[in-house]
């Protein structure tokens, strides 16, 4: 992971904590190569889940190390999630890295994990977000003393101005917990109209990530992402997509790109009769929204 605060604390004695892969004004690059040759050394790969908005120079860093090392064991995993959410994906993928699961489908199914996670802000002003499509009439409401507007970025985006008759977000259809940032805002919309309008079963509450104030553009808001926290569920939601090879590095994957060498599947697959494999029902107490980037296609995950 490349910043401490998205490595969230476990959910259990088994889940394990993740490596920092460090900015390089924090270490020099000698140093950096040796962490990451010990990384594979001890645990034969490395999957290293970065959000979309990090530094050029970061996301040059991971990519030169991997180039020194000539390594087809390192998987650099690009993720467009809000902070929180990313932090979320990484202990959602921790959790999996104990199961009988190979490197290749644990790095794969980030994409499908992460169409799962409802990650969102409560935020005082929409003047500056540029991650989420606003509206000519959201940004003029935010210049309103006291306005709050809440924005949801992902798995669809949303944005609604909160007052007494707005109608909340829609939310997941499937049963999450909800994980809460409290920032410069007080949090009780978030708590007492969303939860209950999402039916959460928890709601656990944490630090605010140190880009979030960047990527959200004030840092007058409260961050929030809901998500399946039950280790079986997730289990059962990755194994129930097909498995695919790699044509080019041979490593198992899900979907239709290899997360580590990045070479797309050659050619589709055969049709197949057989039927789509629906989510978990323990987890997914109702249909799994058909709407978004991902979809799970005769056992197949396919996306953008």
């Amino acid at each position: 992971m490349t910043s401490a605060d998205l490595v969230l604390p476990p959910t259990d004695q088994q889940t394990p904590t993740a490596a920092l892969l460090q900015a390089p004004e924090d270490q020099a690059l000698e140093q950096a190569i040796g962490d990451m040759h010990l990384l594979l050394e001890q645990h034969g790969y490395v999957i290293a889940l970065y959000p979309s908005g990090i530094r050029p120079e970061h996301e040059r860093r991971l990519h030169a190390i991997r180039s020194v090392l000539e390594s087809d064991r390192i998987a650099l995993v690009k993720v467009d999630l809000p902070p929180l959410g990313v932090a979320v994906l990484v202990r959602q993928l921790r959790q999996l890295s104990i199961c009988d699961f190979s490197p290749g489908v644990i790095a794969s199914a980030a994409r499908l994990l992460s169409h799962y996670i409802y990650a969102g802000a409560l935020l005082n002003s929409v003047a500056k977000l540029d991650r989420v499509p606003v509206g000519l009439k959201s940004h003029a409401r935010s210049w309103v003393p006291g306005s709050q507007f809440a924005v949801l970025a992902g798995p669809e985006p949303q944005l609604i101005k909160v007052g007494p008759v707005a109608e909340p977000l829609a939310g997941p259809t499937f049963r999450t917990h909800l994980l809460v940032a409290r920032g410069q805002l007080p949090s009780e919309w978030v708590q007492e109209t969303l939860a209950p309008a999402w039916q959460v079963q928890a709601v656990q509450e944490t630090g605010v990530p140190a880009d979030s104030p960047r990527w959200w553009g004030t840092a007058k808001l409260v961050e929030f992402a809901a998500h399946l926290p039950d280790i079986s569920v997730l289990y059962q939601l990755v194994a129930s997509v097909r498995r695919e090879k790699c044509h080019w590095c041979e490593m198992e994957l899900i979907g239709d790109r290899c997360a580590f060498c990045s070479s797309p599947l050659t050619a589709p697959l055969a049709p197949s009769h057989t039927a789509a494999p629906a989510a978990p029902r323990a987890a997914l107490e109702s249909r799994t929204p058909s709407t978004g980037p991902l979809q799970l296609e005769a056992g197949r995950l396919s996306g953008p």
